[in-house]
């Protein structure tokens, strides 16, 4: 069995920041079909019945119960062309497929957003992420994620903070996804490295640690344990952008962060490493269209889904 660094877990798992996570409950007939279009990142619990994926879904972890100490066990690593009620997955939807019901079915669906786009998480998953048992592993996400999401939501009139919540769920139930898939062997060796290099992987987790700090190339191709020029090469090739460029990102993706949890511009500019709330501001808003004041005033006023 494939194991996970637990620390290396909790920074994936810390990543997880949801701008949209909106549930619909969906109930299939037997030979019902839900397409599921390619674009959105969309997660999906069976609350009953079964479905078959065209495509199939790919690889699933399928778990077992010691008879004796009634604790799971990770059995094989199977294909599966079913999945049954308490199963799980997730697709980035870089491809389209549709589900069929087996028989009467009942499927919790969400429409997820990740808050920063050019967060690295997609990047460490697979395309299709299934977990079979999620509600064996996860028992307390999956009976969350079974009471999500309203058959007719146009019958049931929006409440102050309804998309707050309903996020705030999703990402707790999206977290369960990720945590029991890669904790019980699912994740390939070496997940989730983002370069599959341990002295570049060292450099992303310092910045990713210390965002404001004044990360010059020198500096961080001193924690790499590599010259400057081999060092730049290296992480453009593994990362896909500059090192200056890759600071940035996590910069303003901390910043959203602290902006929604409403902490001043002035506040997170410093924490951030900026010399001025201008340069912060000026930075902020190439990589997000908006300015830092109005990301801070969107995220304290609930829109309606």
């Amino acid at each position: 069995m494939v194991t996970v660094d637990p620390d290396a877990l909790s920074h994936v798992l810390d990543a997880v920041e949801l701008r949209v996570g909106v549930a619909r409950r969906i109930p299939l007939a037997a030979g019902g079909l839900l397409p599921i279009p390619a674009g959105p990142t969309t997660l999906v619990y069976l609350a009953s019945g079964s479905v078959q994926g065209h495509p199939p879904l790919g690889d699933g972890c399928r778990l077992g119960v010691d008879p004796d100490s009634r604790r799971l066990t990770l059995e094989t690593r199977e294909r599966r062309d079913h999945l049954v009620a308490g199963d799980a997955f997730l697709t980035l939807g870089r491809t389209a497929f549709v589900l069929e019901a087996d028989r009467d079915t009942t499927l919790m669906v969400v429409d997820l957003e990740f808050a920063d786009a050019t967060s690295p998480l997609p990047a460490l998953l697979p395309p299709f992420l299934t977990v079979t048992g999620f509600d064996a592993l996860e028992p307390a996400a999956a009976a969350l994620a079974e009471n999500m999401g309203l058959v007719d939501p146009a019958a049931s009139p929006a409440r102050q903070g309804d998309p707050v919540i309903c996020r705030m769920m999703a990402k707790t139930v999206l977290m369960s996804v990720i945590r029991a898939w890669a904790a019980n062997g699912c994740a390939p060796a070496g997940w989730p490295s983002l370069s599959n290099d341990p002295f570049l992987d060292r450099v992303v987790d310092a910045i990713h640690q210390e965002p404001g700090r004044d990360w010059t190339v020198e500096r961080l191709a001193a924690i790499g344990a590599m010259s400057r020029s081999t060092f730049a090469e290296r992480f453009r090739v593994a990362v896909g952008r500059s090192p200056a460029d890759y600071v940035t990102e996590v910069r303003i993706d901390a910043a959203k962060r602290l902006l929604d949890a409403g902490r001043s511009v002035s506040d997170v500019s410093r924490e951030l490493g900026y010399a001025s709330d201008e340069g912060f501001s000026r930075a902020f808003r190439r990589r997000t269209g908006m300015t830092p004041s109005s990301w801070r005033s969107a995220a304290r006023t609930p829109a309606l889904v």
